[in-house]
């Protein structure tokens, strides 16, 4: 009996656990999914039971039980208790913490948050040996239930043996009654929202046909009659799997390649926490040009797919524990890279892992974080993760994955980016000559005046290392390879000096310079507002466009260039007097000398 001054009054605390963070049911559903799996089932059921229930001036049918069944090892009367009982469980041991069990809150906790009542019948020898405990939430709320009540043996209703494909010698059924708080209201839709979570989660296992899962809904009146029955198909974010529910024609081949090749797909980063090594796998991959077809893939079905699929997933012993959209930006390009980073459990604290195992917010803090500039002055990443480690910062064994992670995302964001169709191509926007030719014509000018620079030292070098080179600084930036052989071949073979292509840069650059083979490749960054606002505004067909529009856009073009103008202005205003102001200063002469004498050029 509750005391007035329990630390814990049980009926309150209880009736508060149900908001315990389930994003939906799907999740809750997979907390006893997980159970299944850790008592080695090789079969899952998701059963759901409709009514018809009076609403308003309709009656309509609505869900009124679900239930999951499995074949696996089953549980003895001690472990069954257990079981139900919040924060206890056969797995807390520091020890046993090596598959998806750990917390103790599973299977109560995932079954109060969408219901007021769990029911489950276990059995070790036969079906018909089946005991039988539960939990009533009206119960407890009143007192009268203070304890898991002592299993008893308890035949299962006959309406679980007339919708299942049978039952095992083993196995369990929990079944969830007074349902209130599942935002689907059908066992449809349930399906219907749950299959793509589920398959997604235990892709892993569904795969390689470790277990199959099996969802069904029927009218309670009418159990023999299926109304919905689907087996969960793997839903693989990376889009390497041969078999999964992405549409056609990717359901039965690969939608994305390993990135950066076969034999590199699968990354190992070794983390020391708590004086032992543990390995952190990661694996990338992006999208193949035929899946991109056109100029909007995004819309369709297996785009649409890709696009419910975007972030990082987090693999937890073999089962996603969520796809992090942190690390994804807000535009549909991000469809078309995938990341999966896998742990052990062991990793837990580090990842800081919910015990509705939905999350590893340790991890999710790391996509914000500006690595870049923490590696200011010289820094070295290594050097950088000691001194976290040193003040406490429980992100720092985590930052050597962190940096992979920001790095290899970028460049795949820049392959991905060479893989959109352009309008209007290089050579279109220039209707005189070539900008690259004729600022290669002014260099030689300046190489005469005297004007020495860095890349000229690679002029030199065989013609066939310089396209090496060039070629390969530009796949570094996202060019796909067959264009990156081409616009090489091209730089060397017409003497050209300069190139341009736009890339995805991380940092606020407007643009970045590369050297290398004897040429200087500018990568404008397609994700500032100045090429928004200049380059691409320009680049816009213009055939059928009426006078006013290129008006218009003429004029958005000179105020952004005047916008940009007054950022340097301001940039050179805030610099203190002294050397730094004059080094400003003397930048914006020097560049300005440069510029007249390539324009002059031009004219």
């Amino acid at each position: 009996m509750t005391k007035q001054h329990d630390i814990v009054p049980v009926h309150l605390v209880v009736q508060a656990m149900r908001d315990n963070g389930y994003k939906n049911a799907a999740y809750a559903l997979a907390e006893l999914i997980d159970n299944s799996i850790q008592a080695k089932a090789t079969g899952v059921e998701v059963l759901c039971a409709e009514k018809e229930t009076q609403l308003e001036q309709r009656r309509r049918s609505r869900i009124h039980q679900i239930a999951v069944l499995d074949n696996g090892s089953g549980m003895d009367s001690t472990v069954l208790r257990m079981a139900l009982q919040f924060g206890n469980g056969t797995y807390l041991a520091e020890d046993k913490h090596t598959g998806m069990g750990r917390f103790g809150m599973g299977l109560p906790c995932s079954s109060i948050s969408q219901c007021k009542r769990v029911e489950v019948w276990t059995w070790q020898s036969g079906v018909e040996n089946a005991i039988y405990t539960y939990l009533d939430l009206k119960e407890i709320k009143n007192k009268q239930l203070t304890e898991v009540p002592e299993p008893q043996k308890r035949p299962i209703p006959e309406i679980w043996e007339k919708v299942t494909t049978g039952f095992g010698e083993t196995g369990t059924l929990v079944v969830w009654s007074d349902i209130d708080r599942c935002m689907w209201k059908t066992g449809k839709t349930i399906i219907e929202n749950s299959e793509f979570v589920i398959g997604r989660m235990y892709r892993k296992f569904l795969d390689t046909q470790e277990v199959v899962i099996r969802m069904a809904t029927f009218d309670i009146n009418e159990p023999t009659k299926i109304m919905v029955e689907k087996f969960a198909q793997p839903n693989d974010p990376g889009y390497l799997m041969a078999k999964t529910s992405c549409p056609d024609p990717f359901d039965k081949t690969p939608m994305f390649h390993p990135w950066p090749e076969e034999n590199s797909y699968e990354t190992t980063v070794t983390i020391e926490f708590r004086d032992h090594d543990h390995e952190v796998k990661i694996r990338f991959s992006y999208a193949k040009e035929e899946a991109r077809p056109g100029k909007t893939p995004g819309n369709l079905p297996h785009g649409k797919h890709a696009g419910r699929n975007m972030g990082v997933s987090v693999v937890r012993a073999g089962r996603e524990l969520e796809l992090d959209e942190s690390w994804a930006q807000k535009r549909a390009t991000e469809r078309w890279w995938g990341v999966e980073i896998e742990f052990p459990p062991t990793l837990d604290d580090l990842f800081g892992v919910t015990n509705n195992k939905q999350s590893a917010r340790n991890f999710s803090e790391l996509a914000n974080l500006d690595i870049e500039s923490m590696l200011r002055d010289g820094k070295t990443i290594i050097e950088l993760k000691e001194e976290l480690i040193q003040e406490g910062d429980p992100r720092g064994p985590l930052i050597n994955l962190a940096y992979k992670l920001h790095k290899n995302i970028a460049t795949m964001r820049n392959q991905i980016k060479a893989q959109m169709p352009d309008s209007r191509s290089g050579q279109k926007r220039h209707q005189g000559p070539l900008a690259e030719k004729v600022a290669t014509e002014v260099t030689e000018e300046r190489k005469k005046e005297g004007h020495q620079g860095q890349s000229d030292k690679d002029e030199s070098l065989p013609l066939e290392e310089r396209k090496e080179i060039i070629e390969s600084k530009l796949i570094d930036r996202g060019v796909l390879p067959s264009e990156a052989e081409e616009l090489a071949a091209k730089t060397v073979s017409d003497g050209l000096k300069y190139t341009f292509r736009k890339a995805d840069i991380e940092t606020a650059a407007f643009f970045s310079v590369e050297r290398g083979g004897g040429a200087i490749m500018i990568f404008l960054n397609a994700n500032h507002s100045a090429y928004k606002n200049l380059v691409e505004v320009l680049e816009e067909e213009v055939e059928g466009v009426d006078p006013e529009t290129l008006r218009s856009r003429l004029t958005n073009c000179l105020e952004g260039l005047k916008l940009l103008l007054m950022a340097w202005a301001r940039y050179e205003d805030e610099q203190p007097d002294g050397p730094r102001r004059n080094k400003a200063q003397d930048a914006r002469v020097d560049w300005g000398r440069v510029a007249r004498q390539f324009l002059e050029g031009e004219e």
